[in-house]
């Protein structure tokens, strides 16, 4: 399986493909990375050095992988936190011709915009984009409950709601949604949860919540699962087995003290996950 992965790049931490790419090696998929950006740090930290690239840029390296032959050998195209207007046209341009080269690969796309404890962290043109021309191209989304909201112009809360948000989101192209944080008013204490829909049904799973801000795991939620749904053709074993091997990363994480993802320490986790979370079908 192969992945062209068009994300940010950090020195320091692990956000963007800085935190997809190695999970998705680890699980034997072969990742050809596209940076987006390439900083010394994700913004979290209030300060960063480097470059935003140019659309024009990142078309180029597009252009100089498509040379290469590797299209048609691409199952699917994952995008993520977009840092300026431009990129949305370079991303759906090369998702045009990758599908053009391999028809049966898929769009992934991580509308990347906020949450609902810090808000809109992006650009204000960028989730309008995001709505408007990037999502309606995509045959996956992976948003948060937040992003979910913005998308459909719903406010998610429990569980009917939620499913009638991603419905909404699923009518405007993508086939298959992941909600990647599900924080329903009802839901066990201490748990927090994530629902995955598409054409054969609709699953609930929930993990125990962390007390922990952890930058980059959406990005490696949103990885994790397109790589194994591709393989799978299955959301339910896609969700169960994303949710496993992503809390054990956190958790991980949170018991170390530090503030950056232990990617690299919990790789026999992406690798065999334990399956600890069973996804229990909600319609």
């Amino acid at each position: 399986m192969k992945v062209l992965s068009i994300q940010s790049v950090v020195a320091h931490g692990h956000v963007g493909n800085s935190a997809a790419v190695f999970p998705l090696q680890r699980i034997g998929v072969e990742v050809v990375p596209i940076p987006t950006v390439a900083f010394s740090n994700h913004t979290g930290y209030g300060a960063w050095r480097g470059p935003l690239l140019p659309p024009s840029d990142v078309a180029d390296i597009l252009l100089g992988v498509e040379e290469r032959g590797v299209f048609p050998q691409v199952d699917a195209v994952l995008s993520g936190y977009q840092g300026g207007v431009g990129i949305g046209d370079v991303i759906i341009d090369a998702v045009a011709r990758v599908k053009a080269a391999n028809p049966d690969a898929l769009y992934a796309c991580d509308p990347v915009m906020g949450n609902a404890k810090s808000g809109c962290f992006v650009a204000p043109e960028i989730p309008v984009l995001l709505r408007d021309k990037v999502v309606p191209v995509a045959d996956i989304i992976t948003p948060n409950q937040f992003e979910l909201g913005f998308l459909t112009g719903t406010e998610p809360a429990d569980i009917s709601s939620t499913l009638a948000s991603v419905d909404l989101a699923r009518a405007m192209g993508p086939s298959t949604v992941l909600v990647t944080s599900v924080e329903r008013p009802d839901r066990d204490e201490g748990t927090i949860e994530m629902l995955v829909a598409d054409p054969a049904g609709a699953w609930l799973v929930s993990t125990p919540h962390l007390p922990f801000k952890a930058n980059g795991s959406g990005d490696v939620t949103a990885a994790l699962f397109t790589a194994h749904y591709v393989q799978t053709k299955d959301a339910a074993v896609a969700l169960e087995r994303t949710a496993s091997s992503v809390f054990d990363l956190i958790d991980l994480t949170y018991r170390s003290g530090e503030r950056e993802l232990r990617l690299v320490q919990a790789q026999e986790f992406y690798a065999a996950p334990r399956m600890q979370f069973k996804a229990e079908q909600v319609r």
